[in-house]
């Protein structure tokens, strides 16, 4: 019999065992039950997920339980918490995963503020593995999100894949919906059948609000986010322009238009193929810490959802971490070992502040100001970004009727010559942004970009023609 805990006791709730597994302290509470961190009949610390009693007495989420621990235990412990143990204990049933010492990416983004440089670039490829594990696996996650995503001292870990199926079972029961909406898909949003490609757009939502601060589809009451993830162009502003072709990619709203999470991860590190074992020894190099360093991150970890626990009342409570910025010099050291294929721009001259061109006009009678952002050259190869913003009070705009599903129809002309560059093609697909099939509304923001090949590296400015917008001339190429 386990030993009886005092009276006044505070920790005396968490004394008995659960299993063979002794709960030490509460990390958190969520919707699916209670997560603890707790010590392994060996003493070792591990993070413990008890479900909701009232779920054990349903046969649907005893079949599930067990289907879904298995297929957890089946993911490659890759950027990712695993899952060690799942069992019962009378009425209880719960799931054991390693315990990650570290905070969640939500809480560093209140506490310092969005990320950048190489910290951006290792959450990127990190989460990117992580996904490609689980989705190698056969799982899908379902509730990727900032709070499940733990930044431990040796890189991003993604947390609670092993639930996510389980949450149809409290869904079905009352009739909510499970997941958070401004990281839910579409496809999720209009209530369809989900799959990897849920995932990928998480991801996309994911990396824009670590590098921005703020989800691509704002916040507030639910079924406005949703309707905005459902029907508005992402509001990306401030993104690093080096990830966004590929974030953009990511949330288009025709999930058969997303890259997969392994091809994500090529685009990423500029290979093809690469094995998760790799995209994780290169992410955990460019996250490796000092010791002092991993102390204090173990010491601010109390709060921590450390494995496991979903959002709730002790997550945030006032902490402050700093690994992520403590490691800006290792990651600066090793910042070299990422290879980004996606990088339209990559150092090199700085633009002027502000657009390079800019232009109001209407298209089909829709106000629209347009601006050419960045037109950048590597080698013989430019990048052009635009951004058209709906400036109109009342109607809305569907893009497609001007570009059809992509930007091909936009060309730079070369003034002396008169030549005119389109798009490059890649396995017969335009590499340029894929436009998203809804209405802008007013005050929507549609962001563009293309990449075009074999222009004379003597060009010191281009004319950048897109149909329905007219000539831009004389704007100026900046190396990247």
């Amino acid at each position: 019999m386990d030993a009886q805990p005092s009276a006044g006791d505070p920790t005396a709730t968490h004394r008995r065992t659960i299993g063979p597994y002794v709960p030490v302290r509460r990390l958190g509470e969520g919707g699916m039950g209670i997560v603890y961190l707790a010590r392994d009949p060996r003493g070792r610390q591990v993070a413990l997920k008890v479900m909701r009693s009232e779920l054990a007495t349903q046969e649907e989420f005893r079949a599930r339980f067990r289907k879904e621990a298995e297929a957890a235990q089946r993911v490659a412990r890759f950027c990712t918490a695993p899952l060690l143990d799942a069992g019962r204990d009378g009425d209880r049933h719960y799931l054991v995963t390693e315990y990650v010492d570290g905070p969640d990416l939500s809480s560093v983004i209140d506490a310092q503020g969005p990320l950048s440089g190489s910290n951006l670039d290792a959450l990127a490829v990190g989460v990117a593995t992580a996904l490609a594990a689980i989705h190698g696996a056969g799982i899908v996650h379902r509730d990727l999100k900032p709070s499940n995503i733990l930044l431990s001292p040796l890189g991003p870990r993604v947390i609670d894949f092993g639930v996510a199926q389980l949450a149809d079972t409290l869904a079905e029961r009352t009739g909510t919906v499970i997941g958070t909406p401004s990281y839910m898909s579409p496809e999720q949003a209009r209530g369809e059948p989900v799959t990897s490609a849920a995932d990928v757009f998480a991801w996309g939502c994911v990396i824009a609000y670590a590098a921005t601060g703020r989800p691509p589809f704002g916040g507030g009451a639910a079924p406005e986010v949703l309707y905005r993830v459902a029907h508005h162009v992402p509001y990306l502003t401030g993104l690093d322009e080096r990830l966004r072709p590929l974030v953009e990619q990511a949330l288009d709203k025709d999930p058969g238009r997303r890259p997969s999470a392994q091809r994500l991860l090529d685009r990423l590190l500029g290979r093809e193929e690469v094995a998760v074992e790799a995209a994780t020894r290169i992410v955990s190099d460019i996250w490796a810490t000092p010791a002092e360093t991993t102390r204090r991150a173990g010491a601010a970890g109390d709060g921590a959802k450390a494995g496991g626990a979903e959002a709730g009342t002790d997550r945030r409570g006032g902490r402050r971490w700093a690994p992520v910025a403590a490691v800006c010099g290792a990651l600066a050291v090793a910042a070299a070992v990422l290879i980004f294929a996606l990088r339209p721009f990559g150092g090199g001259t700085t633009p002027p502040k502000g657009p390079l061109a800019s232009r109001d006009i209407k298209v089909n009678g829709h106000p629209l100001h347009v601006t050419v952002d960045a037109v950048k050259r590597r080698g013989t190869s430019v990048t052009v970004q635009w951004t058209v913003t709906m400036t109109g009070s009342e109607g809305s705009w569907w893009p497609r009727d001007l570009f059809g599903d992509e930007l091909s129809g936009a060309g730079l002309v070369d003034p002396p010559s008169g030549s005119k560059f389109l798009p490059a093609r890649k396995d017969d697909r335009c590499v340029c942004v894929a436009l998203p099939a809804q209405w802008l509304h007013p005050g929507d923001v549609l962001p563009l970009w293309a990449t075009y090949t074999g222009v004379p590296q003597d060009l010191e400015t281009i004319g950048v023609d897109v149909p329905g917008f007219g000539l831009f001339a004389d704007v100026p190429i900046y190396d990247g």
